[in-house]
């Protein structure tokens, strides 16, 4: 079927087809999984690599492998160094696990008793909507205990393939910028690298804003809870900080399992409760001030969309969704301002409708005048 012909058929006959091709493409999403979100975070670090893979081959010159194992190297030496503080923390954390165990039961019967004076609820009700949460966070089975460790292989398989992908990325990586370019039409290569390159520089200077957006978001975390004495302030700052890649849902998240180790190390209740209003807190100033001076405005995309964006993400490639999403729908963006039929939609996902609206009208203009 001739694609111009088909604007001129029935509206239920293009919905069925717009509906099937979202289908189908959901699916093979879900599918691939395993093979694309690797993909996915490879391209994305490669993107952050490759000033650093440039600078041994040019600079230094050094051979492309050389320069590109290099810069992986590098990336996985800092991962390598949060994941061990990380686990470190997490290991004392195991080691305190009987006494953090009973101190969430003291603090359990305490707010019962709380229930019980002042609302009316009697310990006995309490206790049988309590039981199985408890049991659960605080005695784990071995159930639980193999589907951690399942999970952990799964991770490290997950990481190796990603900076396998990540190597081969920057290994052929103008191999695959000759190669998108020739997919396309003669009279629209100049456009289809001008949007590789934007994507390039505006996805890296997201990526590093991001990281420092986490670094300063994680010491503060940090930096507070340990002067409101609560142990392993620094598990709960590195953990806040990476969560927090996760928009909205992360910082919460994060609250919500630093108050269940607060409640579980601290003999005083009422840390809980300043532990609650710094996250709070941290939110306000991360989304106001932080996120807007540094990540910039580069790639702003309004909160709906980032909820949305975040939910399917789950529901299509769970946590590893989550934190991809949002790159994704700023790739999409820059497409979608770049393409002037797509335009409507780049509107759509941006954070202000009057800057949107003179951004396509500006990108309109100017492929007018080129066409002149």
């Amino acid at each position: 079927m001739d694609l111009k012909n088909f604007t001129h058929l029935p509206f239920y006959i293009k919905l069925a087809c717009v509906l099937f091709s979202l289908f189908a493409l959901g699916a093979l999403v879900i599918l691939a999984r395993d093979i694309l979100a690797p993909l996915i975070f490879s391209c994305l670090f490669a993107i952050l690599l490759m000033p650093l893979a440039n600078f041994f081959e040019r600079r230094i010159r050094l051979p492309r492998g050389a320069a590109s194992m290099i810069a992986v190297i590098l990336l996985l030496s800092m991962i390598t160094v949060v994941l061990y503080v990380i686990g470190s923390q997490i290991a004392n954390l195991l080691r305190d696990w009987p006494a953090f165990q009973a101190q969430i039961s003291r603090s359990l019967w305490n707010f019962r008793g709380w229930v019980s004076e002042n609302i009316g609820i009697t310990r006995r009700k309490q206790l049988n909507v309590v039981n199985s949460a408890a049991s659960k966070v605080t005695s784990p089975d071995a159930a639980f205990v193999g589907t951690t460790l399942l999970s952990l292989s799964s991770i490290v398989l997950f990481l190796i393939f990603t900076f396998i992908y990540t190597f081969f990325f920057l290994m052929y990586r103008r191999l695959i910028l000759k190669f998108l370019e020739s997919v396309f039409l003669e009279e629209n290569k100049q456009k289809v690298h001008d949007v590789i390159e934007q994507v390039q520089v505006i996805i890296r200077q997201y990526i590093v804003g991001l990281l420092i957006e986490m670094t300063i978001v994680a010491t503060a975390v940090s930096v507070t809870l340990s002067i409101l004495g609560v142990q392993y302030a620094i598990l709960l700052g590195l953990i806040t900080g990476i969560f927090n890649l996760i928009p909205y849902f992360g910082i919460f998240a994060a609250m919500v399992l630093s108050a269940t180790v607060t409640l579980g190390t601290s003999t005083d209740s009422t840390v809980v409760i300043y532990v609650l209003i710094t996250f709070l807190v941290t939110h306000v100033l991360d989304s106001n001030i932080i996120l807007p001076l540094v990540v910039g405005s580069k790639v702003r995309i309004n909160a709906l969309v980032t909820v949305l964006g975040v939910v399917i993400g789950e529901m299509f490639w769970g946590i590893s969704g989550m934190f991809l999403s949002i790159p994704v729908i700023a790739v999409l963006k820059i497409i979608f301002d770049r393409v002037e039929s797509l335009q409507p939609w780049g509107i759509i996902l941006g954070d202000e409708e009057k800057k949107q609206n003179k951004l396509a009208t500006k990108l309109k203009v100017e492929d007018e005048e080129v066409a002149e």
